[in-house]
């Protein structure tokens, strides 16, 4: 008999590889042999495909059966190539024709009575194949919606093992996507709603307009949680490969709406204090999966009670802040995975957080040792510093402005930030390294003083003055000028003061 040819995706992270799985029937002992580096739950494959094959009204082969899934060196992974591997089977019985295999990726696993169940990953399954030329795939209904968001392939949903054999054999037809949804996502709450805090509201201003990440301090009651959640209504909306990127995050986690809409609202992720290095940065056995820092790519992470947070999980985030991605090392692969997100920190400004200060009963001791958690190396990292205040009038504070009056200012800082750096590369001043900011971009000295100042005081380390630069070009897009002077030096200099934490 002719060998068979049929077409998987195997995941490392977000990166999809195409699979190639080659069916070969032999004279032997009938036995199914799985070659190319499967994992203990593709190894368990065999039985549920020949039970599938069987029960959805299929004769299987007596004989030996070699399926080989080249490239034979790259690990697989997972049952979504159940339903690749009984039809490589059942070409090589020629069952179904090769040519209708040729060409489409079959994606799901499969239930003993050959129903095809949902697999994770689906969207950068579809996108690597999409990227390696395939034009159809077959996935099943419960995930339709969501492969439907990868453009320029033919998606056909199936809900049976029987349904899609009789689709190859050209028998019949299979379901096909609904026109996408508009994203019906609902807004974040409004900055309005926030009482007082001119300081914190101008940090988390700062912030989105350029791309930086805060640490807003105060007694329990001030509004820390009430603005990091209105952060992401001042962010811009995600262009659409910013949209789907994240959405692949989100398939390879799980945490993909059913409906498939691809969301253009920035994520908003707020994990416990408690939770593990694994949720928060990624992990797992074998292939590590997705965390909370990558699920916040391109939106805000939220940390409260940081000072609650492990040393060495807030350490962690150290890398993720400086590259934009995480990697992560297993003994099945090393992956990596988006991580550019927005930090915000909140922290009590002692451990028995009273409304008032003048309450407090810690000693300055512990005091100093209770916001001392937060590492030098990770505050060095935090450009904008923030103190909150308990609020003491209602009827006195006014009406603040609105998500609507705030997000028009950072998006027009952003446009100009954007012009500014665009032929480099960059699109917020957060991003722009330190040499450019220092060398192409080079404030006078008369602009510069106030760091140089605090670099030899010691109050300011390199990075630090490089960090305070970035905020001074951001408070100059929000004022509309061309350039910082020494005042919005200075101003950035103010919110870096470790005495704001």
């Amino acid at each position: 008999m002719p060998i068979a040819r049929a077409y998987a995706v195997a995941l490392l992270g977000v990166d999809g590889h195409v699979v190639e799985i080659e069916a070969d029937l032999g004279k032997g002992l009938p036995k199914f042999h799985l070659l190319g580096l499967p994992d203990a739950s593709l190894h368990e494959s065999k039985d549920r495909v020949r039970a599938a094959v069987v029960n959805s009204g299929f004769t299987w082969p007596g004989e030996k059966i070699v399926l080989a899934l080249s490239p034979a060196t790259l690990r697989k992974t997972g049952s979504g190539f159940d339903l690749a591997l009984a039809c490589a089977v059942l070409g090589a019985c020629e069952v179904l024709p090769q040519s209708e295999l040729d060409g489409t990726v079959l994606l799901g696993e499969l239930a003993l009575d050959g129903r095809l169940r949902a697999v994770r990953g689906v969207l950068p399954c579809l996108i690597a194949a999409r990227d390696a030329g395939m034009r159809r795939a077959v996935v099943p209904e419960a995930v339709l919606a969501e492969a439907a968001l990868v453009e320029d392939i033919e998606v056909h949903g199936a809900a049976r093992l029987a349904d899609v054999l009789s689709f190859l054999q050209g028998a019949c037809t299979l379901l096909r996507p609904e026109p996408l949804a508009d994203d019906v996502v609902p807004e974040p709450p409004d900055l309005a709603d926030v009482v007082g805090q001119d300081d914190a509201r101008h940090a988390i201003e700062i912030a989105a307009a350029g791309g930086h990440h805060v640490l807003l301090v105060g007694p329990p009651g001030t509004g820390k949680t009430m603005l990091a959640q209105r952060f992401v209504g001042l962010l811009p909306r995600l262009a659409p490969q910013e949209a789907l990127a994240l959405a692949a995050v989100r398939s390879v986690a799980g945490r993909l709406p059913a409906a498939g809409v691809l969301s253009t609202v920035p994520p908003f992720v707020a994990p416990h204090h408690s939770s593990s290095m694994a949720a928060l940065l990624g992990g797992g056995s074998g292939i590590a999966r997705p965390g909370a820092v990558s699920l916040a790519h391109r939106g805000v992470l939220f940390l409260d009670e940081a000072p609650e947070w492990g040393a060495s999980l807030l350490d962690s985030l150290r890398t993720p802040l400086e590259e934009g991605e995480v990697r992560l090392a297993r003994a099945d692969g090393t992956v990596q995975y988006p991580a550019r997100f927005q930090l915000v920190l909140a922290a009590n400004p002692c451990p028995c957080a009273p409304a008032h200060d003048r309450d407090c009963v810690c000693p300055s001791l512990v005091r100093r040792r209770y916001l001392g958690r937060l590492s030098g190396p990770l505050l060095d990292r935090v450009d904008l510093r923030a103190r909150m205040f308990p609020v003491t009038a209602l009827a006195a504070t006014g009406h603040a402005e609105d998500t609507a009056t705030v997000r028009a200012r950072v998006l027009a800082a952003r446009g100009a930030a954007a012009e500014r750096w665009g032929a480099l590369g960059y699109r917020t001043n957060a991003e722009v390294p330190g040499p450019v900011l220092r060398t192409r971009f080079a404030l006078p000295r008369s602009a510069v003083r106030p760091l140089d100042a605090g670099l030899r005081s010691g109050q300011l380390t390199a990075r630090g003055a490089d960090r305070a630069l970035r905020v001074a070009w951001t408070l100059a897009d929000l004022a509309g000028r061309d350039g910082p002077d020494e005042d919005l030096v200075e101003t950035a200099l103010f919110f870096r003061d470790r005495r704001a934490a």
